[in-house]
């Protein structure tokens, strides 16, 4: 059976998460360092993590089994989780799979170098930062994750 889980710590798409995966009947699991409160309904789950750099990150690529979904902006862990045959959905909707990490990844490592480049971009305006999460991005999400659990067998 398919398990969603939910890199959660900065998630904005929790509830309709938790909407999407009770309608379904799929297991939810909430991965973060804490600071969420648990949900009372049986498929959605709650671990809390250690606070060390990535933990929740660490805890989901362990667990993670192929089929699964993943919910995250973490690119690293997207492409941990790709390898191991798990799908993988952004908040936004889109979806990371193998075709297409090579160049997230490339285009992350891209943006990096050329933030530690120019340090005083860092700090100018809006240069760099991304756009404000929208109520088109939580539909999209919405809409990805349940044509997800409906290919499902």
């Amino acid at each position: 059976m398919t398990t969603i889980y939910v890199d959660a710590d900065a998630c904005p798409v929790k509830d309709e998460v938790t909407y999407i995966a009770i309608r379904h009947g799929c297991r939810a699991v909430m991965v973060c360092n804490g600071g969420i409160r648990p949900n009372p309904h049986p498929l959605i789950d709650l671990v809390i993590v250690d606070d060390g750099p990535d933990a929740a990150d660490i805890w989901i690529a362990a667990t993670v089994a192929a089929g699964d979904i993943v919910v995250t902006n973490d690119i690293p862990l997207a492409a941990k989780c790709v390898a191991s045959d798990s799908r993988v959905l952004r908040p936004d909707g889109s979806a990371i799979k193998a075709a297409n990490i090579g160049s997230i990844l490339a285009t992350r490592d891209l943006m990096a170098d050329m933030r530690a480049a120019d340090p005083l971009q860092q700090n100018a305006g809006q240069h760099g930062r991304s756009k404000p999460f929208s109520k088109a991005d939580r539909g999209r999400f919405s809409q990805a994750l349940d044509q997800l659990l409906s290919q499902r067998s």
